[in-house]
């Protein structure tokens, strides 16, 4: 007799050499100085750690955000933008997923977004 436990084969805990960053979405907040990050990663037996950084167009560390033995698949962070005054431009956001050591990290993501200049009301 089987007895399934998760009703969506994609949600079976993996073991740790299969997980993974599977989805990120960076999405700037109307006041331009936070960030709301979506993450979901491959769901886990094991608890990984993640290390989120933001950096500017000159490569400058904006943000940084350590998440350590995550209980979740799937989170939302809200990561702030600062010691800049006007935001406004082009960010990487870089993440690395990791166990014991991230020397190298299990996975990596890097992508960009924008945050708007001000508009004039």
């Amino acid at each position: 007799m089987t007895i399934d436990i998760f009703n969506d084969p994609n949600q079976v805990p993996q073991p740790r050499d299969e997980i993974r960053i599977e989805e990120v979405v960076a999405t700037p907040y109307p006041d331009r100085h936070r960030v709301h990050v979506d993450l979901k990663i491959t769901p886990f037996q094991e608890r990984p750690n993640l290390l989120l950084v933001v950096r500017d167009a000159q490569q400058r560390v904006i943000s940084e955000l350590d998440v350590i033995a995550t209980m979740h698949a799937h989170m939302e962070f809200t990561i702030h933008i600062r010691n800049v005054e006007d935001p406004a431009g082009e960010y990487n956001l870089y993440i690395e997923l990791f166990y014991e050591t991230r020397k190298p990290p299990q996975d990596t993501y890097s992508g960009t977004f924008t945050i708007p200049a001000e508009s004039d009301n």
